[in-house]
């Protein structure tokens, strides 16, 4: 969104994150409540929610130039009602201003709106919830206020670590935008003291690094392909020569490779990983692979006295950029305590899931879902072609029912405009689907839906789609 010039009281389109742009208004933040630094951005109180958010200047846009614009590419129930909000404001609006001109027997009476009270530390369930340098305010009936989340741990194995930006809101029957990327409030993680080292910069780790460097991290980087390098060494990475040199360096190691052959290449291979374990040395391996592959690198690692945590992580490229993955983390607790400010700055959840091979399980079971969704999607997508349906009503139908998501409305009008810029690559969700297919096997589970899903995609590499998006399994059932 381009850069305007926006004054208290204006009609605004704000993006927050993820989200899409929505209604809104310019108003003035309470006087306790700080600017983020570094940021220039206006106060906006959202239509609809009522919810309250700083927002980027070049993520507003002024209301009514682009209404008709934002109307038609956002069709959602909760969307119509924030408009419509806007409307019935605006009409009030009108008809205070008809009074003001002695056409009604208003008499100038303002009605006072509701405080904005300040949390105090010993406020029940938000002594966790401070930022030292802000003091938060306190949610009333008609007001979500984003605040910091310094040092959540979870209290079980399955409760997740909520993400910085964390919203307090009482149960009003009303849906906030719960919208909290990486970048919506600029120093709300403190950082770790300790080094970082990053190695694969393919098109999970670009995005995951990046935020890294922008949470103020300290981060040294390595990849197979020198020259992927260069761009993070611009924005204030360190440079290691070969893995087992970043992780003599640092304190924790992350990897994010593309498949099992790839991250026991890492470790084991000639001045890997392995070469570099000392004793208290953290590894983290981030590649979604089998959970043989896990045990066998947890394995090796603690056999040097090293430290083993696994968090592979479900999401895109985009989302991968924006902060928002979900990171599923399983062996050693502590390690995970550590990592908590990067997958803070990576992820706007994680989740503990307990002994080494819990994550990859799961990550498979996820991924071998979505696989097998995107084929289905594809092959209702052409059936519909077929059949002489038009595929936009097609569409246009799915987004309007229980399967309405973000997902399936990307990934669809992305085919139907012939775009397959990889945002997760077709061979990726393959090797998943084998990977999810022989886990089934192993635990004597029948996995009929993504072993047919799985024949799909391998055609779809036959026919040298490997390198495109995973909807590209879509030119499987056009050739």
């Amino acid at each position: 969104m381009a850069t305007v010039h926006l004054r208290i009281g204006d009609l605004v389109w704000g993006k927050l994150g993820r989200y899409p742009p929505w209604p809104g208004k310019v108003v003035s933040p309470p006087k306790d409540l700080k600017k983020p630094r570094g940021k220039k951005c206006h106060f906006v109180k959202f239509f609809g929610t009522e919810d309250h958010a700083w927002i980027k200047v070049e993520q507003l846009k002024p209301y009514h130039p682009h209404k008709e614009e934002m109307i038609k590419i956002n069709k959602g129930k909760r969307f119509q009602q924030a408009v419509d909000a806007v409307e019935d404001f605006l009409k009030k609006a009108k008809g205070k201003e008809q009074n003001s001109d002695g056409k009604g027997d208003s008499k100038g009476k303002k009605t006072p709106s509701k405080p904005l009270k300040i949390l105090e530390e010993d406020d029940e369930d938000l002594s966790a919830l401070k930022d030292p340098s802000e003091k938060p305010v306190k949610d009333d009936p008609h007001f979500h206020h984003f605040l910091l989340s310094q040092s959540e741990k979870p209290a079980s194995s399955m409760e997740p670590i909520s993400k910085r930006l964390k919203i307090i809101e009482e149960d009003t029957g009303s849906t906030s935008i719960q919208a909290a990327d990486s970048t919506a409030i600029n120093g709300s993680i403190t950082p770790t003291d300790k080094r970082i080292g990053f190695l694969g910069l393919g098109l999970m780790g670009s995005g995951i690094v990046s935020n890294l460097l922008k949470m103020g991290h300290v981060v040294t980087v390595w990849n197979r392909t020198a020259e992927k390098c260069d761009l993070f060494i611009q924005e204030g990475a360190r440079l290691g020569r070969t893995p087992a040199e970043v992780v003599s360096m640092c304190d924790i190691t992350f990897s994010c490779v593309s498949d099992p052959k790839a991250a026991r290449d890492l470790v084991l291979g000639p001045s890997g990983v392995l070469q570099g374990i000392r004793p208290g040395k953290c590894y983290v391996e981030m590649s979604t692979v089998d959970p043989e592959t896990i045990t066998e690198l947890s394995q090796v690692i603690t056999s040097r006295g090293g430290r083993f945590l696994e968090a592979p992580v479900a999401g895109s490229q985009q989302l991968s950029n924006e902060g928002m993955l979900v990171i599923l983390a399983a062996g050693d607790r502590t390690v995970y305590e550590d990592c908590s400010s990067c997958f803070q700055a990576m992820g706007k959840t994680s989740f503990f899931l307990g002994e080494a091979g819990n994550a990859a399980r799961m990550m498979l079971i996820l991924n071998m879902v979505q696989g097998s969704f995107m084929a289905t999607i594809a092959e209702g997508l052409t059936l519909a072609q077929a059949t002489g349906q038009s595929q936009q009503t097609f569409l246009d139908i799915l987004c309007q029912g229980q399967m309405a998501s973000t997902f399936v409305d990307q990934k669809c009008q992305n085919i139907l405009q012939g775009n397959f810029k990889p945002d997760y690559y077709l061979k990726h969700i393959q090797k998943d689907l084998r990977l999810a297919i022989s886990m089934g096997d192993m635990a004597n589970h029948p996995t009929p839906m993504a072993a047919a899903a799985n024949e799909v995609y391998k055609r779809a590499k036959a026919l040298d789609q490997s390198d495109n998006d995973m909807s590209a399994v879509y030119r499987a059932y056009i050739h």
